[in-house]
């Protein structure tokens, strides 16, 4: 089994070989950017983790592998852009380093992309690893709908919001790795049991970012702390501190974050204290235990030997307890 550290090399030494020395470099560059800005690269590392995880040939998963990143840069773009975020990763966003609608097009041009990048895999695998890549296309922007139409709706409940981020984020988790599977001649059990893993870790994974956006190391988290809330983007911690908080700490939660008028160091200072106040740090941190619990179980079920797991089992524990 390779290490974590020479799949990164294989997955950077390939995306640098993606060429977008191409004209008009307005549309380029930014494609070019949004894929250098940095990032861990989960989602192609576990399409290797996973083809050798059933003794496949990892550089025939390399066209899977790129297209997911390809894909998943996409809708960072396009999801800066509708969150009117400033920051990804420590770095300006695409938009706010050019403008709206260079971001827009460049991501449609990344989308383009990763089905063109997918189909350099060997002819027989083509066909459903195109299927999956349209599949998760389609529900990571149910997902984002979901999300949006959240901002302007009064009452959302926590099993609507864990939908939500199961399609906008854990989708594509699960189905990096069901690429994996599928490039290696994995089972159908198998490769079904490998893309709950993920879409369980993924689910994991959303809470502990819910997490750090507000109690993070801004530095080290790469984004503005409080983003979430300054966005009024109605999380786990939000749904739980308006159903945990009483009387007048529930009307300054709902009167703070509702409201406009007020700087965003107020807001975000205001409402994080509450969180504090209710203990929903703790909440969502056992809700993000039971994801991971989950992941675990199905990963236990996949029939191969258990030291073929050791770099799935060492990535998931280490996307928990980060600090960024």
């Amino acid at each position: 089994m390779k290490t974590k550290e020479s799949l990164l090399r294989l997955l950077n030494d390939n995306l640098n070989k993606l060429s977008f020395d191409k004209k008009p470099k307005e549309l380029y560059d930014p494609m070019a950017y949004a894929l250098t800005m940095g990032g861990k690269r989960i989602r192609p590392l576990l399409t290797l983790m996973s083809c050798e995880v059933f003794g496949g040939n990892i550089s025939k998963a390399l066209p899977s592998a790129l297209a997911l990143e390809v894909f998943h840069n996409f809708t960072l773009v396009h999801d800066d852009i509708m969150d009117i975020a400033p920051l990804r990763r420590g770095k300006e966003t695409v938009y706010k380093k050019w403008n709206t609608n260079i971001g827009i097009l460049a991501g449609d041009a990344m989308l383009a992309k990763a089905f063109e990048i997918i189909t350099e895999s060997d002819e027989e695998i083509i066909k459903p690893l195109t299927r999956l890549l349209s599949k998760v296309a389609i529900e990571v922007c149910e997902g984002q709908q979901l999300d949006m139409n959240f901002e302007h709706t009064e009452h959302i409940t926590i099993p609507e919001y864990l939908e939500m981020i199961r399609l906008k984020t854990a989708v594509l988790v699960g189905s990096s790795l069901m690429a994996g599977a599928i490039v290696a001649g994995a089972s159908k059990k198998d490769t079904q049991e490998i893309y709950l893993f993920g879409e369980n870790l993924g689910m994991a994974f959303q809470m502990k970012d819910d997490i750090l956006d507000v109690f993070g190391d801004e530095k080290k988290f790469g984004k503005k702390k409080g983003g979430d809330i300054i966005t009024k983007k109605k999380t786990y911690l939000y749904l739980k501190a308006h159903e945990l908080a009483k009387d007048k700490t529930l009307n300054s939660l709902i009167y703070y974050f509702a409201n406009s008028t007020f700087d965003n160091e107020t807001k975000v200072k205001v409402i994080s204290d509450i969180y504090e106040k209710v203990g929903v740090k703790k909440h969502a941190e056992k809700q993000m235990d039971v994801f991971y619990n989950k992941s675990m179980s199905h990963l236990s079920k996949i029939n191969v030997p258990e030291s073929n797991k050791k770099n799935l089992v060492d990535i998931a524990e280490q996307l928990l307890v980060r600090e960024f």
